[in-house]
Formats: structure tokens, C-alpha cells, sequence
């Protein structure tokens, strides 16, 4: 079976899970495994991989709306050698660049350089994907494409280039100034598409999503037309941003509670997820 089939199975023996994190009292805890061969391209240097390996969990701390407090990672690599070092750098600097502290893991040495990795976060508050009400403001922060421009770049040998892309800062800071107004949120982990898919089935709602997107600036110089430029905005993912949805009298609180851009992008509907009119295809990142 494929991830999205296995999550389903195990929705019945784990009713508790489902967002972003788990919640325990007012501790919020997430873990993600990453492989070298599906996540981390030619070129991603140990620093980078630190970076987007811990970055990706403390984007699930922000999407519930929590203080980042920790992270750790078990790092297994064929050897150990100065890469190791480069990756806990990159693990303690984006921790750091959101409030938290990477404070160790474990080691194990395996034939594919793999990851994986764990962070908590704290609140009292914390944003379900379930909270979502017709007529509401669907939103998203920053600007998506960035990570498929990167592997692009990758691909092209524009190495240095495509690192700076692919280190993402968690929007840990805008959850936290979102959570007052926010009805459901989650992090664009999967694509756009998809996860708009995933928070209209957490909240049992449609979305009506309408252009312009905010994608971003990166994306038109490798983007060959529009059709390209849809698909790195739309359905490649791992951009990391929060979608989230707000009541209609809360959006102008909302947007300027944060520090990085907020951009309304359409209407909580009653069921069903267009993109101006048509219908939007379930389609983004799958692992395995």
C-alpha cells in the first residue's frame, strides 16, 4: 500500500492522530523520517540537510499554532565523517532561527544516508486541521515553488544556489501570531493542492481557490510557461508554508498579526476543491 492507503488503515487504531503533531497535555510532539535517494538531491550539502531535516519537523510545531521548544535527530550515514558535523550545524542554526534548541539524538551507520527527526513544541492552544466553517478565509503565508526552483537548480548544477533555496525558515513565528484567529492550519508540506485536500477532509468542508497565487519570484527563471509555473506553485510541495483558515471579521487581524506575507486565496465552501471554477486535483507529494 502507499502512504496515503497506510494512514488510512491505521486512522482506526490511532484515533488521536491526525494533525500535524500529537498533542499531550500542552506539549506538542512530531517526528518525520527522511531518505537520501527521495529527499535530499544531488548537490544538498550536509549543512542543508541538518537544516531541512529539522526545519521539517519544527513545521509541524508551527502549523499547530505552538512554540518551538527542542528538536533531535537520529543521523545514519555509511561513515562518519565531516558531514556530520556540517548537518548538526544546519540542525542547531535553524533551530536557533525560530526560538529552539537542537539538543542531541543518536547515531547509526546505515548503506543510505537517512534521517529522521523529532521536535516539541508547547501550548495551551493548539490549531486543529478540523476547525475549518463555510464562508471563512482560506489562506497560505510566504510564497510556494521555492523547493521545486531548487531542484531544478539541482538538476542544472547551479549547486550553490539551489541550497539557498531549499533551506526554508519554519514559519514558527507566524503560528504562534496566527493561533489567535485561525480556525484550522496546517503546513504545506505535500503541495498546495493536496493539502488543501487534507484540510477539507480534517474539517469536512470544500474550497473555492482562486488565482493569482502567491508564487514566488524564484519560480519564472526556470519555469518555461505557465503550465510549469503552476505545477512548482501548485502540486511539487515542500515549501513548508502554513495554510490555514480565519473568519471573515478576523482575516485583516490575521494578516497583520505576522511578520512574512499573508495572502487570502479563496472561500471555505460547502464541499468540493476548485482552483477558479474547475476542479482541483488531489496531486502532490507522495512518500513511497
Amino acid at each position: 500500500m502507499d502512504e496515503r492507503t497506510a494512514l488510512e488503515r491505521l486512522a482506526g487504531r490511532l484515533p488521536a492522530a491526525g494533525d500535524d503533531c500529537a498533542v499531550v497535555e500542552d506539549l506538542v510532539l512530531t517526528t518525520d523520517m527522511l531518505h537520501e535517494t527521495t529527499d535530499f538531491p544531488g548537490g544538498v550539502t550536509r549543512y542543508t540537510a541538518g537544516w531541512r531535516a529539522v526545519g521539517a519537523s519544527l513545521s509541524d510545531v508551527a502549523a499547530m499554532g505552538a512554540n518551538a521548544r527542542a528538536a533531535l535527530a537520529v543521523y545514519a550515514a555509511p561513515e562518519f565523517d565531516e558531514g556530520l558535523l556540517e548537518f548538526v550545524d544546519g540542525a542547531r542554526a535553524v533551530c536557533e532561527a525560530v526560538g529552539a534548541s537542537y539538543v542531541g539524538g543518536d547515531l547509526d551507520t546505515h548503506e543510505e544516508f537517512t534521517v529522521s527527526t523529532t521536535a516539541v513544541g508547547r501550548t495551551t492552544d493548539p490549531v486543529p486541521r478540523s476547525g475549518a466553517r463555510i464562508g471563512e478565509a482560506v489562506c497560505v503565508t510566504g510564497s510556494l515553488g521555492r523547493s521545486g526552483v531548487a531542484l531544478r537548480l539541482f538538476e542544472a548544477g547551479e549547486i550553490e544556489r539551489a541550497n539557498d533555496l531549499f533551506r526554508f525558515t519554519p514559519r514558527v513565528a507566524a503560528g504562534r501570531a496566527l493561533r489567535p484567529h485561525a480556525s484550522a492550519m496546517m503546513d504545506v508540506s505535500d503541495g498546495l493542492a493536496r493539502s488543501l485536500h487534507q484540510l477539507a477532509d480534517a474539517s469536512g468542508c470544500g474550497f473555492a481557490v482562486r488565482t493569482p497565487l502567491p508564487i514566488d519570484e524564484s519560480v519564472d527563471s526556470v519555469a518555461e510557461d505557465r503550465e510549469e509555473r503552476r505545477e512548482l506553485g501548485t502540486f511539487f510541495g515542500e515549501d513548508f508554508e502554513l495554510l490555514f483558515t480565519v473568519p471573515e471579521n478576523e482575516f485583516e487581524a490575521a494578516r497583520d498579526a505576522t511578520d512574512v506575507a499573508v495572502t487570502r486565496i479563496g472561500t471555505v465552501v460547502e464541499d468540493g476543491i476548485s482552483l477558479d471554477g474547475e476542479p482541483l486535483p488531489d496531486r502532490g507529494y507522495t512518500h513511497g
